[in-house]
């Protein structure tokens, strides 16, 4: 018989059998993977609801303090006999001009006469001096009578919300329904420092001290924890020393803030102990807390890239540095910014090491550079969520809404940076 006959007459291979415990142990497999899909999905949808209703909770009650109560004041100043110097520019000399001629009892008395004194009473004592101002602006407003809104106190702001003493909401209401007392946007709360009345603080203060300090932050710890990743991955020997150098980041990554607080407590203002409470102060022990952060991402990023980048500069005669700052370094960029957003938006948050440095000051007034006495946003937050106020709970979520903005707009550009230096091969 010959070979094809041969493999002609063998019999074909029987298909595999699926029995009912291999059916049981696939529908159980699909099964485990249609659970995992749903556990996935409803992790994200938890995740996305409890920031919807962080958002809309903070919104909510942060509104408010945007805005306060006002009342409708009109002065006439041409009978009142108020004049400013062509010769005074300064704001500060206008205002203290108006007052030694009588611009409190002016307001005050044109308040009794157009509101009542009742009403009159009621009119934040402060309230001068946003009629000064304006009049510094404008000072054509002297020659004609002139409508103010000017802010009520505590007392009456609450009533008109609803809270405080139930004795002046028939008060409240009646001026509003004559319509001379809303609740208007305040935007002097974007412009002005820190007050004891919730009439009058303002959020500009605390943020200006949160840039300066960041801009200290991404000074210190960007350049030098940029070098420092470059020279353990592309320079130094592997040994002994390096590894332990590599272990110390790593845990100066996980230590608790509130350590570089005590550091920064002990060292920096002891050698700059007039700078209590600066910006300057601030930002360099945050930038002791993020620089671990960076040095690592930075390492990893320069990890990623191919070796064939550094073989192929070498290759074409570039040295060892220039491989290093104009191939190695420009695609490991977007990872090190990456690190960089995660430790800025860190120190941002921070308030347990600015607490012992001092940045829990009373600030009334924006600092002018790096060296003045500042607070930052998150101690702001914290100040006011210690006041009985209730005038105070709207305004610390509304500085809440301020820094959620300000953190939303500083990540927002260190991605456009690191899209804009993102290199694909």
């Amino acid at each position: 018989m010959s070979d094809a006959a041969t493999i002609d007459a063998t019999p074909p291979a029987s298909a595999p059998t699926r029995t009912a415990a291999f059916e049981a142990r696939l529908k159980k497999r699909y099964a485990a993977e249609r659970r995992f899909k749903a556990l996935g999905l409803s992790a994200i949808i938890f995740s996305i609801s409890v920031l919807i209703f962080l958002l809309a909770t903070m919104t909510l009650n942060g509104l408010g303090g945007f805005q306060r109560a006002e009342m409708q004041v009109p002065i006439d100043f041409p009978q009142m006999g108020l004049s400013v110097s062509p010769t005074l520019e300064e704001e500060t000399e206008i205002a203290r001009a108006l007052q030694g001629q009588g611009l409190v009892e002016v307001v005050q008395f044109s308040a009794d006469e157009a509101l009542g004194a009742d009403a009159a009473e009621h009119l934040n004592a402060e309230a001068w001096r946003i009629v000064a101002q304006e009049v510094a602006a404008n000072p054509g407003l002297l020659r004609q009578e002139t409508t103010f809104w000017l802010p009520t106190d505590e007392d009456l702001a609450s009533a008109y919300s609803g809270d405080g003493q139930t004795a002046l909401q028939p008060l409240a209401q009646e001026l509003s329904e004559r319509g001379v007392l809303e609740e208007k946007f305040d935007f002097g709360f974007l412009s002005r420092a820190d007050a004891t009345d919730p009439q009058l603080v303002g959020i500009w203060g605390a943020l200006k001290g949160s840039i300066l300090t960041m801009i200290v932050t991404l000074l210190l710890a960007f350049p030098i924890g940029v070098l420092a990743a470059l020279y353990l991955e592309e320079y130094a020997p592997k040994n002994r020393w390096t590894d332990l150098i590599e272990v110390s980041i790593n845990n100066l990554a996980a230590v608790p803030s509130i350590i570089f607080g005590l550091l920064g407590l002990a060292v920096f203002l002891a050698i700059f102990p007039s700078y209590r409470s600066a910006p300057l102060i601030g930002g360099m022990t945050l930038a002791l807390m993020t620089m671990p952060v960076i040095v690592i991402s930075g390492r990893n990023a320069i990890k990623a890239v191919p070796p064939s980048i550094r073989d192929g500069a070498l290759a074409v005669g570039a040295s060892p540095v220039q491989v290093v700052f104009h191939h190695v370094l420009p695609l490991a960029l977007p990872g090190i910014l990456t690190g960089t957003i995660i430790g800025m938006a860190r120190a941002l948050g921070e308030t347990a090491p600015l607490l012992l440095i001092g940045m829990r000051a009373f600030v009334s007034s924006p600092p002018s550079g790096f060296t003045d006495n500042a607070t930052v946003l998150p101690m702001q937050i914290f100040l006011w969520s210690d006041e009985i106020d209730r005038g105070f709970v709207e305004r610390t979520s509304a500085a809440i809404i301020v820094l959620l903005v300000f953190l939303l707009l500083m990540n927002g550009l260190a991605i456009y940076l690191r899209n804009r230096f993102e290199k694909k091969w």
